[in-house]
């Protein structure tokens, strides 16, 4: 179910809770310009909420990071390509 940013739920982000991004911190996920995004990737691909994490990031156009196992170029050729 998409995440629509005016009405989500706690339900709706309770990927959120679980997420192993959660239990690592939001530098592994926002590496410093030029860095390798390899390892949180890696680290996504493992997640199970990563398909709830990578539509809230595309509904909530979020242009930094790693969100859902994919960078923000990445969800910028995906948003572009229309999903």
């Amino acid at each position: 179910m998409p995440i629509n940013r005016t009405t989500a739920t706690a339900h709706e982000l309770s990927w959120r809770e679980n997420a192993l991004c959660a239990q690592t911190g939001p530098d592994f996920f926002f590496p410093d310009p030029g860095s390798s995004t390899r390892e949180a990737k890696r680290l996504c691909a493992a997640c199970d909420g990563r398909e709830a994490c990578l539509e809230y990031a595309l509904s909530h156009d979020e242009r930094f990071g790693v969100w859902g196992g994919l960078s923000e170029k990445e969800r910028y050729r995906l948003r572009r390509e229309g999903r």
